[in-house]
């Protein structure tokens, strides 16, 4: 990490947070790279098992920093397009944790890209959702292969299409948030909701999560193998015993993510 980008592990909930609040939080070199780190410590550490994404001051992320946007995406080995493609959590990093985007403000571009990754959406009263490239002679490209998939395909048209953006109460119109809250509570909310998340077992939550994400993509028959397999790996571990031995003595369960 580095200062652009804030990692904070507070029992199993890890909060990122983009910190360039006088750029607005867009995204430069630097702040690709701490995202980056961030993602990979979340993915990496056993012993954090939720996330909440929020932005600092008054936007979540306004997207690519245009004096910088250059250097947005990262930099990668290879020349012209053979460059690897998934190479951030917003281009499709595999993370079967739960993520909750807590939404403060603008979310534009890269932003809005992140959160149509994220599992959860809990947006302030404030903010305002948008994919302004169109405006700005270029396509949205994982935008408009994610968004369809999270919400009705003439609302994903309107955003990608338009360029325009929508407020909050729109975005939840739409199936784009979940939630939305008062400015001063859109913390306590996603903790709230990230406390909830803990209590279930780790591991069983990112098989459950892995097998949801999976099994868009499978015929109904590959999907269950899959299902079943997992279901298998996950009962050999040992919060799957401790899971029975708590329902047994009536206790609540004490996980280890092991």
């Amino acid at each position: 990490m580095n200062d652009t980008v804030g990692y904070d592990l507070d029992g199993h909930v890890a909060t990122i947070t983009y910190n360039r609040p006088q750029a607005l939080n867009a995204i430069n070199a630097e702040m690709r790279r701490g995202l980056n780190d961030a993602f990979a410590a979340f993915r990496d550490d056993d012993g954090a098992w939720v996330a909440i994404v929020t932005g600092q001051g008054r936007a979540f992320c306004a997207g690519a920093d245009m004096r910088d946007g250059g250097a947005a995406a990262g930099e990668f080995a290879g020349t012209f397009w053979e460059k690897p493609t998934l190479n951030s959590f917003e281009s499709g990093w595999e993370i079967f944790k739960p993520v909750i985007a807590a939404v403060n403000g603008h979310c534009l571009g890269y932003g809005l890209t992140l959160v149509t990754w994220c599992d959860f959406v809990i947006a302030s009263e404030r903010a305002e959702f948008g994919f302004p490239e169109v405006g700005l002679g270029v396509p949205t490209i994982v935008g408009a292969i994610r968004l369809p998939q999270r919400i009705n395909w003439q609302h994903a048209m309107e955003l990608l299409l338009t360029g325009e953006r929508v407020d909050a109460h729109r975005a939840k119109e739409m199936g784009l948030a979940g939630w939305v809250v008062p400015h001063d509570q859109l913390m306590a909310e996603a903790r709230s909701l990230a406390d909830r998340l803990v209590r279930a077992a780790p591991l069983a939550a990112r098989a459950t999560k892995e097998v949801a994400v999976r099994s868009q993509h499978l015929s109904s028959l590959e999907a269950v193998r899959f299902g079943e397999t997992m279901r298998k790996v996950v009962a050999t571990t040992a919060d799957a015993t401790e899971g029975l031995e708590a329902a047994r003595e009536g206790r609540p369960p004490r996980w280890t993510g092991r």
